[in-house]
Order: structure tokens, then sequence, then C-alpha cells
């Protein structure tokens, strides 16, 4: 037989050119059954793809995942821009999912990595407490997780990290408002039971008061979302306790715009009557009027290391994954009011 095309081998596997070209490409929708066949029939007819299908085929292995715990925090979408920056640099191409479904976190992993073919993956944000199991192992590519939760990290390392010491964070976020002389202080948070970073922000929370002498009350704790609109919600209840609180935590910055909102819809002033103090240092909380007190978290270098730990695993330069914690720090804005000792 002489120079045999796609459409020929289409024909004689009685199948469509679009199949064939998703073989070729490695797509992930085509039977088994279909896959061995069609790739027989190449063989036998010692076809060669042409150039093109050929280079889809490079282009596929140089992706680069990035999947992304909740689509409304910019803390993530700074991050985001850093990660794709550094990959388009690199010759890669990044694909970008949210996982807002009641999936499991590592589950949408698996899921993103075997319809992409993914080179590696970089998860932003999200509980990855349930990394070892055989289908996570088996996939052999690198994962770098930032700014997420996992307790299993420390220990035969399955996976990389860039995180922070969200309990250490938060601690010092308190320990300033106490440092303020307020002794009931509000808590928005997304709960113990959230197994994210919203659990470590709240253990946080009581480790500095316990070390400040204040006893933690359950009533000054309302329970929201990364939202604007649950944190102006948990405000608004907490307001409605009347529990005489001065100064109130919130575990992203997102939330504490929303409970400032709610603060200032009550007629009440901002810090006069209560202090707010955040979570991540994105830009909203610094515009916001008046600009909020916040812990810092280094976006742009998390992000960076992020790529680079990725990168260097992928390519072979480094053979042993890492778990990188970077500092915070306090910024001080007009959010938080000394209150005079009575």
């Amino acid at each position: 037989m002489g120079s045999i095309n796609i459409k020929d081998i289409a024909r004689i596997s009685g199948v469509g050119v679009s199949t064939v070209s998703r073989v070729l490409n490695n797509h992930p929708d085509v039977k088994d059954e279909t896959r061995r066949k069609v790739l027989e029939i190449m063989k036998d007819n010692n076809y060669i793809p042409n150039n093109s299908a050929r280079n889809l085929k490079r282009n596929a292995s140089k992706s680069i995942g990035v999947l992304v715990k909740g689509i409304h925090n910019p803390f993530f979408s700074n991050m985001v821009k850093f990660i794709e920056e550094k990959i388009d640099a690199k010759g890669y191409t990044m694909i970008l999912h949210y996982n807002e479904s009641n999936q499991q976190d590592n589950e949408a992993a698996i899921e993103l990595i075997k319809e992409k073919r993914l080179k590696g993956l970089i998860c932003l944000g999200g509980n990855y407490d349930n990394l070892h199991n055989e289908e996570m192992e088996n996939l052999h590519i690198p994962i770098v997780l930032a700014s997420t939760s996992s307790e299993e990290l420390s220990g035969d390392g399955l996976c990389s990290s860039v995180n922070i010491d969200n309990i250490a964070a938060a601690f010092m976020a308190v320990n300033y408002i106490c440092s303020l002389n307020h002794n009931v202080i509000g808590l928005i948070t997304t709960g113990e039971g959230d197994k994210t970073v919203g659990k470590l922000r709240y253990e946080g929370y009581k480790k500095a008061l316990e070390q400040n002498n204040i006893d933690f009350n359950r009533e000054l704790v309302e329970i929201g979302g990364y939202t604007f609109s649950s944190g102006y919600e948990a405000m608004n209840r907490l307001l409605d306790k009347d529990l005489k609180i001065t100064a109130v935590f919130v575990t992203s910055d997102i939330m504490a715009i929303g409970a400032s909102k709610a603060i200032l819809n009550r007629g009440f002033k901002i810090p006069e009557d209560i202090s707010v103090i955040g979570f991540d240092g994105i830009d909203y909380s610094l515009y916001f009027h008046p600009s909020i007190t916040t812990i810092m978290q280094p976006v742009e270098e998390m992000g960076e290391k992020s790529i680079e730990l990725l990168l260097d695993l992928i390519n072979d330069n480094k053979k042993e994954n890492e778990q990188i914690i970077f500092d915070t720090k306090l910024e001080e804005r007009e959010s938080c009011k000394e209150l005079l000792r009575g």
C-alpha cells in the first residue's frame, strides 16, 4: 500500500477522522478498545503522523495545571497571575480550573491531571488531608500545594508545599488586638469543621485569648465563607447578639470588608466603636474606608516559589519534595484603635 493518511486510517478502523485525531493527540474521551484498534491499524500500515499532529502532542505534554479552591478570593487571583507569567516565560501552557463543587479536592486534582494529561499541578487552597490513596500516588507527576491544608505533608513528602504558619499568623492578629486593651473580641471564620486554613486560624484566635487570660466564648464566633456577603451576614448575626464586642478578627480580608460594611450600616464607627482586623493583605482591604489592618501574606513570593518548585521537579533539577513556610507580617492601618483602660 502507498502513502497512507488519516482518512485511510479512519476508513480502515471504521471510525470518524475526529476519533483518529483524538487518538493521535492522546485525548481521554476515546474508548480503550477503539484506541487499541486504531493504534494497531496505524502500526500495521506504518502510519507516521504529520508534523502538526506531533506538535499537538508535544504541546499537550507542556501543560501545567492550576487548581483553585474558591473563585471569589482575589488573593488567589493575584497568585494565579504571578504563576501564569512564570509558566509562560518557561514555554509551558497553563490550564486553570476552579473547584466550586462539593467534590473532594484531591479527587478534583486527579480528574484534572488525567483529563488534561498534565506535566505538573499547582493546587491553590483546599484540603488535601486524604493525599495517600492509591490513585493519587500512582499519578507520578509533580504536585505543589500552595496555601492549602494537609496534615500529611510533613510525612514522606508525596507533594511539595508553599504555605504560611496559619496558627501563628492568627495568633499575631488577635494578640495585637489584645495589646490594644480589647477583651471582647469577635471572630468570623470558616469554622472548626472547616479542615482548610480556617480551622488553623480559629486555633490561633483561641491560643491568643488564652495567652492574654481571656475566656473563650463560643457566642463570639460566627461562621462565614470566603465572600463579601457571608462576612456581612456573619457580622450582623454577631451584632444581633448585643455582646458589647469592641473588636472583631476576620479570617479573610474579603469577609472583613463585608463585616465592616455591616458595622457601618448599623451606625457604628470603625475603629471608634469596633476595631476590625482581617487576613491576607489584598488590595481591596487597603482601599476600603477605613483601610483595614490585616495580616499580609507574601502572595508574589509564594506564587513564584510554587512554580519554581514545580519546574525543578518536572525538569529533574530537584529529586525530593520540599515544604516551604513563608513569614507573614502585621500591617497596621486605620481600622484598629487602642481602648483606654477603665
